[in-house]
Formats: structure tokens, C-alpha cells, sequence
């Protein structure tokens, strides 16, 4: 068995989980997620804990299995606690700020960026070089993230642009000055 897939899932006492017409949905105090299950693999709800079951003993079955078992704990945690990712922007007059459901960065170039932030997403910037985004959905977080990110993605000569909070990034050293020589 997969050693994920495997292991129970203890459902919080305000967390309302039901698996129909194969879909889990997960209900909590910040909001409602639902996932669809592959046809493969089933979900057993009883006495306050959840198993994924899986049809059969395939590499496919097992990589699943254990997929599904992560998919539904990250929703079970993102309707609970909820989940946020940090961004930092770094560069001489680089910027972000928030204007209605708009991100707007000036990031060097000749025009501002506009980002229009999806339903489900909140996105702060208490200091106009730090991005916070908050919401249920870890995956849909991750895609605003990296959407943002893609933007002006660090450089490795000056180490400009925007990155997530804790990112290294490793800076390759310039051309070398030439000395004396040529034609």
C-alpha cells in the first residue's frame, strides 16, 4: 500500500466532509472545496476519520492513492486554517499595491503591470515591496503565486525582481573588465 494513502485522516469536529457522485467536498468556518475523485479511487467516511481506497495494486492505482489522501488533508487544513504565501520584490523602484481586485506593480517597464486577482484569493502588500497571498485553496495559492512571480523572475546578475520570501537565489558574477590588448 502507499504509505500516504494508507493512513487515516481524522476529520476536525467543524469540518463537514461528503463524498457524492464522485466528488469530496470539504466544509469549514473559512469556506467551501471540492475535488473530484479519479474513478479509480474511493473514499470511506466513518466515526470521524476518512480512507482512500484504491481499486488495485497498479503504479498508477498506488501514485494516486496517495495523491488523493494529500489532496483531501490540504483542503481539510485550507477550510480550517487557511494557507498564505509570501513574495518579495527587489529592485530600485519596484513596487506593488493593491486597487480593488487589481495587483498593480511598476517593475521597470515602460508600462505598469496589472494583475486581476481571482475569486477565492486575497492579496495584501503591507509594505509596497512585500506581496502576502491568502486563501483556502494551497494549489490555487501556488498558481497566483508563481503567475506573479513570472512577471520579472530574480536575475542572477543583480538579483532584481520578484521572489518568494526565503528564496536564494544564486548570483553569477559579471563580465570581466578587459585589460590592455586588443586591436
Amino acid at each position: 500500500m502507499s504509505r500516504i494513502g494508507k493512513k487515516l485522516v481524522t476529520i476536525p469536529k467543524d469540518v463537514k466532509v461528503e463524498v457524492k457522485d464522485g466528488f469530496v467536498c470539504v466544509e469549514g468556518a473559512k469556506g467551501k472545496l471540492s475535488q473530484k475523485l479519479a474513478s479509480r479511487i474511493s473514499v470511506e467516511i466513518k466515526d470521524g476519520t476518512l480512507l482512500v481506497k484504491r481499486a488495485g495494486d497498479s503504479k498508477v492505482d498506488k501514485s494516486l492513492h496517495g495523491l488523493f489522501r494529500a489532496l483531501i488533508v490540504n483542503m481539510i487544513i485550507g477550510v480550517t486554517q487557511g494557507y498564505l504565501k509570501e513574495l518579495e520584490i527587489q529592485g530600485v523602484g519596484f513596487k506593488a499595491a493593491v486597487a480593488g481586485d487589481k495587483l498593480n506593480m511598476a517593475l521597470g517597464f515602460s508600462h505598469p503591470v496589472n494583475y486581476t486577482i481571482p475569486a477565492g484569493i486575497k492579496i495584501e502588500t503591507p509594505k509596497p515591496t512585500q506581496v502576502i497571498i491568502r486563501g483556502i485553496d494551497k494549489a490555487l495559492i501556488g498558481e497566483v503565486a508563481t503567475e506573479i512571480r513570472a512577471f520579472y523572475p530574480p536575475e542572477p546578475y543583480k538579483g532584481k525582481g520578484i521572489r518568494f520570501v526565503g528564496e536564494h537565489v544564486k548570483k553569477k558574477v559579471g563580465k570581466a573588465q578587459a585589460t590592455g590588448g586588443g586591436k
